[in-house]
């Protein structure tokens, strides 16, 4: 006879897994303010069409320099 240990009945977070963390590349240059309004839309339409609760949506704002993003071949800082 084996021992068997039950599964415990509350996984902290379990109900919470299901919503998202966001990952926002821009590049820098925006205000704290327009950073917030954003976080505060991409929660708000999280909650909206994935139910849940707002305190469980993470967004994470990564500034980047012009000189680390290029598209088409070039940088954004040498961009005119």
């Amino acid at each position: 006879m084996g021992f068997h240990t039950p599964a415990p009945s509350f996984v902290p977070f379990a109900k919470d897994r299901t919503m998202p963390t966001y990952h926002v590349e821009m590049l820098e240059g925006r205000t704290v303010e327009q950073k917030k309004q954003l976080v505060a839309e991409i929660t708000r339409v999280s909650v909206e069409v994935l139910g849940g609760s707002p305190d469980s949506v993470d967004v994470l704002i990564t500034d980047v320099k012009r000189e680390n993003w290029a598209t088409g071949g070039k940088l954004w800082s040498e961009k005119q």
